[in-house]
Formats: C-alpha cells, sequence, structure tokens
C-alpha cells in the first residue's frame, strides 16, 4: 500500500531554514572593502607595504581632473572647488596650484620665524661683509620694483632670502604648468587638483560621502561643458565595493531564478524545489556563521562565491531525489547512491585545500566558505533529507528507461574518440604553453583605462607613488629624521654616479632637532651682526634703523626652540610631512621617494648594512608575494589531490572503475588547460585554485557515471540528475563570467569551463557500456 503523503514536515523544515537563514543574513554584514581580500606579507617589507595600502595616508588621496572646456573656464571651475572644499572639514588638504602666503598666516609665520633654523641652504646664514653688501643691494632693487610692498614686508627682515629658501625647499614637485593661477596637465587641456580626505582610504562609508562633496562642488561651479575625472585608491575602493554589491545582487537574484527554473524544469514540482532549499539555506547560513567566526567577517566575495555554490551544493539532494523511485523507503535510495555520494563530498572537499592553504586571505575565506557549505550541505541531504522526501513522496516527474539517452549511451563504444581532443590539447599546450602570472594587480577590480588615467594624474601632481621605495624605521620622530640626513651624503654621491636622481624626504620639510640646533649655531651675536649691517649700508640709501628688525631676528634665531611634527599641526606642511613620516604601533617610519632610478640594485647594495633601512622595488616584492603563495597553493593542491586519490583508491576498490575515473579527470584537466591557454591570459593561483575545484565537483560525474547501475532505468535516472546538476553549475558559474570583481570572474570561466568538460568527458569515459535491449529487459 502506497504510503500517504504527507508534506507538512516538509514545510516546516523549510520554514525554519528560512527564519534561520534570515537571522543570520541580517546578523551578519558583509565586508566590501579589498583591504579584507589582501595577505599580511611574508616578510617584513611586504607586512609593512600592504599595511600602507591599508591604511597609510596615500591610500586617502583623490587625484581630480577637470577637462571638457576652455583653458579659462576650467581654471574658474577650479578656483571655485578649491574654494568650496576647503571649507568642508571632510577634507584636509585641498591643492589646486593657487596658493598665497595670505591662505595660511599661521605657516608663513611660523616658517619665517624659524628661517634660519629650517632653510637647507647655509647660504642664507653667511652674514659676512661680502654676503650683505649683496643682500642689501637686492632689497633695493626690490623696493625699486612691483614688488616693493612684498619686500618690504619681508626682505628688510630677510636680506639674505632665508625665507624664500625655505619656501622654495617646500613647493610640491609636480610636472603640472601653472597657468591662471591653477595645476593644467603639462600635454593636455586639464585642470588637475590634489585631495587628502580626513577619512582614512579603506572607509567606504565616509569616503563615498567625501567623492559625493567633489561632485556637489563640481555641480555648483555652473553649468559648463567640463567633465570631472576622479581618482585614486579611495576612489577605486568605492567603485570596487559598489561593483561588488552589483555583483552578489546580480548573482543572488539571477543565480536563484536560473536554479529554480531548471529544478522546476526537471521535477515539475514546487515542492522538490521547498525540499532542495532546506539544505541550501542551512549550508549557506552554517557557512557565514563558520566564517565569521574564523575570521571575524563575511567578505562580500566569500558571499557571492557561496551564492554561486548554489549549483554545487544543490548536487547532493538532486542526486538524492532524481535517483528515488516514487513510494521508496527513506534507505533505500541511500543503499543505492549513498557510497558514490560520501565520495563525492570527500573528493570535492578535498578540492578546496589549495584553496584553504593558499594564504591569501580571500581566497582562504571563500574555501572555507565552501568546504563548510558542502559539507554541511552533504550532512543535511544524507541525514535530514531522507525523511522529508519519503514523507513527502518526492520523486522525479520523468523517469524509467529513455530511448534518447539509450542511444547516446551508444557513443562510450567509441571512446578513442576522446583521444583526438586529448591530443589536440596537448599540442596546443606545446604550441602555447601556459604563462604563469606574477602581479596580484592583474586581478584587480579596476579597469586598465582607469589605471591609466591614474598614473598621469598621478605623475602630474608628483603624488607619492613610486615603484622604488627607500623605508626608514625607529622609535620616534627625530630617531628617523637624524637617519635620513645621515643618509642624504649617501644620496648626494649616488646622484653624482647618475644611479638615482633627486629624493622627496621629510628632512627636506622639517630637519631633525639635531640639525637645526646646528644650522644656527654658527650665526654672529648681535653685536657683532649690528656692526656689520651698519657698516654695510653705509652709502646705500636706507634709514640707519631700517634693518634693525633683522638683527632682533638673527638674536631671536638663536634661542628659539627646534619645530617638531606636532608645531606643524593646523597647516599645510602637517599634510605635506604625513606622508613622508608618520607613526604605527610599532614606531616611527619614513619613506624616501627616489624622483627616479636607473640602477635599483646599486641603491640597494649601497644601502646593504645600514640600520633599520629598506629599500623596496614594489614590483619585485608584490612579484615575490605572488610567487610566495603561488608556492603555497601548489604545494596544498598537489596534497589535496594525492589525498583524492587515495581516497577513491580506497573507496572504488575496483580497478576498471578507479582507471576510468582516472582518465577521465586526465581528459578534462588537458583539455581545460589548453582552454586556458588559448585565452592567453596568464594562469595566476587563482586559476589553480579554480583547477583544483572543478577537479573535486567534477568527480561527482565520474563517480556517479562509474557506480554499478544495474539497468536502463537506473542508467537514465542517473544521466537526468547529473545533467541537471551540471546544468546548474554551470549557469551558476557561467553567472560569475558576467562580474566587474575580476577574481570572481577568473574563477567562474574556469570552473563553468571544466565542469562542462567533466561531465562530458565523464559521460564517455567513466560510464559503463550500455547493455544490449534484451539484457535490459531480462
Amino acid at each position: 500500500m502506497t504510503p500517504r503523503r504527507n508534506p507538512k514536515r516538509l514545510a516546516l523544515a523549510l520554514a525554519a531554514s528560512a527564519l534561520v537563514a534570515m537571522v543570520v543574513f541580517l546578523s551578519i554584514p558583509l565586508r566590501l572593502d579589498m583591504a579584507g581580500f589582501l595577505p599580511q606579507g611574508h616578510n617584513a617589507a611586504t607586512q609593512f607595504l600592504l599595511r600602507e595600502v591599508r591604511g597609510g595616508v596615500a591610500a586617502s588621496l583623490i587625484t581630480v581632473g577637470i577637462e571638457g572646456a576652455p583653458d579659462a573656464e576650467l581654471a574658474r571651475i577650479s578656483r571655485q572647488m578649491q574654494a568650496t572644499l576647503s571649507e568642508d572639514p571632510r577634507f584636509l588638504l585641498v591643492l589646486n596650484g593657487s596658493f598665497s602666503l595670505d591662505d595660511s598666516p599661521k605657516m608663513r609665520d611660523l616658517l619665517f620665524e624659524h628661517r634660519y633654523q629650517l632653510a637647507r641652504d647655509a647660504a642664507v646664514r653667511d652674514f659676512s661683509a661680502q654676503a650683505l653688501t649683496k643682500g642689501f643691494e637686492q632689497v633695493w632693487d626690490g623696493l625699486q620694483s612691483s614688488a616693493e610692498p612684498l619686500v618690504a614686508a619681508f626682505a628688510l627682515r630677510d636680506p639674505t632670502g632665508a625665507f624664500w629658501n625655505v619656501m622654495r625647499g617646500l613647493q610640491p614637485d609636480v610636472h603640472a604648468r601653472l597657468q591662471q593661477g591653477v595645476w593644467f596637465a603639462s600635454d593636455t587641456h586639464r585642470a588637475l587638483m590634489l585631495l587628502r580626505t580626513q577619512a582614512a582610504g579603506m572607509d567606504l562609508a565616509a569616503q563615498s560621502l567625501a567623492q559625493d562633496a567633489v561632485q556637489a562642488a563640481f555641480a555648483k561651479t555652473g553649468p559648463s561643458n567640463a567633465r570631472l575625472l576622479l581618482s585614486g585608491p579611495a576612489v577605486f575602493a568605492v567603485q570596487s565595493a559598489h561593483d561588488m554589491r552589483h555583483d552578489i545582487e546580480m548573482m543572488s537574484l539571477i543565480s536563484t531564478l536560473l536554479v529554480v527554473a531548471v529544478l522546476y524544469w526537471r521535477f515539475r514540482s514546487l515542492w522538490v524545489l521547498a525540499a532542495i532549499g532546506v539544505p541550501f539555506l542551512l549550508s549557506l547560513s552554517i557557512a557565514m556563521v563558520g566564517v565569521r567566526l574564523l575570521f571575524g567577517y563575511v567578505h562580500g566575495i566569500a558571499f557571492g562565491f557561496g551564492m554561486t555554490m548554489l549549483g554545487v551544493s544543490l548536487d547532493y539532494p538532486v542526486l538524492l531525489i532524481g535517483h528515488r523511485d516514487r513510494g521508496e523507503g527513506p534507505q533505500a535510495t541511500l543503499r543505492r547512491i549513498g557510497p558514490s555520494l560520501r565520495l563525492a563530498v570527500t573528493t570535492a572537499t578535498l578540492g578546496l585545500t589549495g584553496m584553504v592553504l593558499c594564504g591569501l586571505p580571500g581566497l582562504v575565506q571563500l574555501g572555507m566558505f565552501s568546504a563548510i557549505g558542502l559539507l554541511s550541505a552533504a550532512c543535511v541531504t544524507l541525514f535530514l533529507m531522507p525523511s522529508l522526501i519519503v514523507a513527502a513522496d518526492l520523486a522525479p516527474s520523468v523517469s524509467g528507461p529513455s530511448a534518447p539517452l539509450a542511444r547516446a549511451e551508444r557513443f562510450r563504444r567509441w571512446r578513442w574518440i576522446c583521444l583526438i581532443p586529448v591530443v589536440g590539447a596537448m599540442a596546443v599546450l606545446v604550441w602555447r604553453p601556459l604563462v604563469a602570472e606574477k602581479d596580484l594587480t592583474a586581478l584587480s577590480p579596476i579597469s586598465a583605462s582607469a589605471r591609466s588615467l591614474d598614473m598621469a594624474l598621478r605623475r602630474e601632481l608628483g603624488a607619492p607613488d613610486s615603484a622604488h621605495v627607500i623605508v626608514v624605521h625607529a622609535q620616534s620622530a627625530q630617531a628617523v629624521l637624524e637617519r635620513e640626513e645621515a643618509l642624504t651624503p649617501l644620496f648626494t654621491k649616488l646622484a653624482q654616479q647618475k644611479t638615482l636622481v633627486g629624493v622627496e624626504d621629510a628632512v627636506h620639510i622639517l630637519p631633525s632637532i639635531q640639525q637645526q640646533h646646528l644650522n644656527v649655531q654658527g650665526l654672529p651675536d648681535t653685536a657683532t651682526l649690528a656692526a656689520r649691517v651698519a657698516q654695510q649700508q653705509a652709502g646705500l640709501p636706507f634709514k640707519q634703523d631700517v634693518f634693525d628688525q633683522f638683527v632682533a631676528d638673527v638674536a631671536k634665531a638663536r634661542t628659539l626652540p627646534a619645530l617638531t611634527p606636532s608645531d606643524l599641526t593646523g597647516t599645510p606642511l602637517a599634510m605635506a610631512l604625513a606622508p613622508l613620516l608618520f607613526e604605527r604601533p610599532d614606531g616611527w617610519w619614513g619613506m624616501i621617494l627616489p624622483e627616479a632610478v636607473t640602477d635599483f640594485s646599486a641603491v640597494q647594495a649601497a644601502l646593504t648594512g645600514q640600520p633599520d633601512v629598506m629599500a623596496l622595488d614594489l614590483n619585485h616584492e608584490i612579484n615575490a608575494l605572488t610567487a610566495h603563495h603561488t608556492t603555497l597553493t601548489l604545494k596544498w593542491t598537489a596534497v589535496g589531490s594525492v589525498l583524492a586519490f587515495l581516497v577513491l583508491v580506497m573507496g572504488l576498490r575496483d580497478a576498471r572503475r578507479l582507471a576510468r575515473v582516472v582518465c577521465t579527470v586526465v581528459a578534462t584537466m588537458v583539455v581545460l588547460l589548453a582552454f586556458l591557454a588559448l585565452r592567453g591570459a596568464p594562469v595566476s593561483l587563482v586559476h589553480i585554485v579554480s583547477l583544483q575545484f572543478v577537479l573535486g565537483i567534477g568527480l561527482d560525474y565520474a563517480l556517479f557515471f562509474a557506480r554499478p547501475q544495474l539497468d536502463a532505468a537506473e542508467r537514465a535516472r542517473t544521466i537526468r540528475t547529473l545533467l541537471t546538476c551540471n546544468v546548474m553549475t554551470v549557469l551558476a558559474f557561467g553567472l560569475l563570467g558576467l562580474c566587474h570583481t575580476a577574481l570572481l570572474r577568473e574563477i567562474g570561466v574556469t570552473v563553468a569551463c571544466g565542469a562542462f568538460l567533466f561531465m562530458l568527458f565523464s559521460f564517455i569515459l567513466a560510464g559503463q557500456y550500455a547493455p544490449s535491449a534484451a539484457t535490459d529487459a531480462t
């Protein structure tokens, strides 16, 4: 007697699963900044580099371009935006080339008072008779010119030009031309601005508001044909988060719709959809909770990848329902497919070892999310689902033998044909060998055109972005400044050897306390200087007391306390100093940026043995970081693959079945590698973990095709069920290929193609030869 159908338990299970998922999703927010995907670094150099990428001053810079209008209009817009944004507390620095000493009276007075301590040129502290005579004559010439008000205000108190020497040393090293009072690109009609935000570069909410303020300031300038261009790490971070959110929303919606459509087409039952929803919702919830406990947060990319796992984690309930005959008991189906299902779960999980153990936090989180999701989906399928689907009496709407499928199985008699694509793939790999990707930025979510614009704007504005950096570390700001001053003769020697051209460092802005004291030690006493001034101004048309304030200033300079970084707070100098001298939990750091380097190896050799100094080639460090994590990935991928093979040997215990499965794996992987080679894209560690992931999920198909199947009805159920699983996987991962996020896109394309090839080769190579119709009938 057929048991009475009772789907009530299934409905309650679905409602409970949905409630759990809702609570989890609402209580665990997603992290969308790319800093959450960056590694910690494997040595001191990469640890410093990656830490500064996350939270350094350079990450809070925004470069602005304004183009598309006449130069006069661009200059007007630039000045008006500068005035608006300078009053906005969200910005610490707003530069566009227009600067007046009256714009920052605090800085002007501070520099003028300490000019003899700060001036780099010793000539401005030369108060010999000859130097004073020359200075007085230049002052007189200035008083006769149109610059008379400025000369009267400053030069009479500073006849040797110490203040102007300080100001020249503080001019930003930009390549832009000054036109109509603002910066313009040297080779295009584009006005330029440089902004620094109050918020850190990875504070997405605050950065988004700051960029909205820039857009509003541009709109406030009135109607115009001009276009606003924004670039920089902060802009990229906000755009990446926006693109990531778009990808997640797209995948969540479209993946669900596609998979639901496939499942309904296959089973023609809403109750089946409800049953399959239980393991999916529970596995996704458990994965989110597990990742949150392990990492402290769930990244948006991991969640997006988890949504794509919809096409894989649903394989297990689909396999269970798809192989069940209506009216069959809860354990009968599992007795037929249980061993293959458990092997498939084990190998799929082992297929994530390279991802889990590669050392890159982002990929590790993807791997852990996937492993937890797969294992929890399998457990729910094996221990909860049988009773639910039996109570609801769920089974495929179409079952039994199929003539078209039986005819398709005849292709297995020509398995040797598979040699053609495999041999062709080998020829492709010989003709066009795979190239390893050595640059992590290849997977950046930023487009090549955006990166090109950013490089152009930074080059014009002289923003801190160099391929070569020299880093000084000490326990205090003064110790860093003293170390940089000690290195100055070495840099001078390297410049004479044409190894490097100029450097930008903190001591160009603020000498150490020790150096400031040395600068004023040689200043003459008041009586000596007064006598020289009186003697040298004799015969010149100056009033007798006109230089008295100059003498008083020099006397005061001898007793002034030295300037320190805290004294610059609230002035533009503090903003200029911040990228070059900063404090971190492990002490103070100084950045020395060479203007140009012809032989960086010679620079590194010259700095060898210098305590607490690192000479970093950023490209080399990133390549070394990539190589380090790629080596780890290959190592653990090999370990996982060997373990998966051992699991197959112990689980199958049949040499012929094992041989068919191994042949399927080899054929699939060779053709997939040839596909990657034909794409022309270098193979990165993301491709490596994707290949292992393909191996893990693809073995599902090979194992189920290779298992003993007694009749045509069972073989037909297997083909229909695996085809359903494969379509879901290919559609879900194929959808990733449309993402803006490069990491997801590369995983999606690789896994979708690999899953399709695995299905094809598994059907041909792993499946049994179809017996004759007479045998089936028997």
